[in-house]
């Protein structure tokens, strides 16, 4: 079987192709459908022989919390037809990525322990962009295991200044 990459890589530049006058709007509902597909029961509903593609749709349609386009509904028709669900998140990160190499900015991942209020948000976010040179677009995923401190991922890039961190950087010195 192809990897999922090579099976999400036409979805998404397609679908880049054909919303090139709204990448915002449908970005936000692929996201959705994405968040969606990823999770192992419908996944396993989807594939139930019993189970039509139209039912499969309107359960997805049902849970999705913004109002669909005609695009989004004919694009999720198109992938539940061809029995690709399992592909929606890649496609969700290779369409993120053609969005991004147009507007020249990156996803930024910020791990944190606890919640940043967006005054300092914005704060991490100047610093990291000036860090990386590019335009960030940042998201804060909580991790209580960080202690303290925070977890930038950028890419391929990781910067980690959480307490977590440092203890390992300690243990392994105190240990060779």
């Amino acid at each position: 079987m192809a990897e999922l990459a090579t099976i999400a890589r036409p979805y998404a530049e397609a679908l880049f192709k054909a919303s090139s006058q709204d990448l915002v709007t449908a970005s936000v509902w692929l996201d959705e459908f994405a968040a969606v597909a990823a999770d192992a029961q419908l996944l396993q509903f989807a594939d139930s022989p019993k189970v039509t593609s139209a039912q499969v749709f309107d359960l997805i349609t049902g849970v999705v919390k913004s109002s669909l386009s005609d695009q989004a509904k004919n694009f999720l028709r198109i992938v539940i037809d061809n029995g690709r669900l399992n592909a929606l998140p890649e496609i969700a990160v290779q369409f993120r990525a053609l969005k991004n190499a147009i507007s020249g900015s990156s996803d930024a991942v910020v791990f944190s322990a606890f919640a940043i209020d967006s005054a300092a948000l914005a704060e991490v976010a100047a610093a990291l962009e000036a860090k990386f040179g590019r335009k960030l677009n940042v998201s804060v995923e909580l991790q209580p295991e960080l202690i303290g401190g925070i977890r930038v991922v950028v890419g391929d890039e990781v910067l980690d200044t959480s307490v977590k961190a440092r203890l390992e950087q300690m243990k392994v010195a105190l240990t060779a």
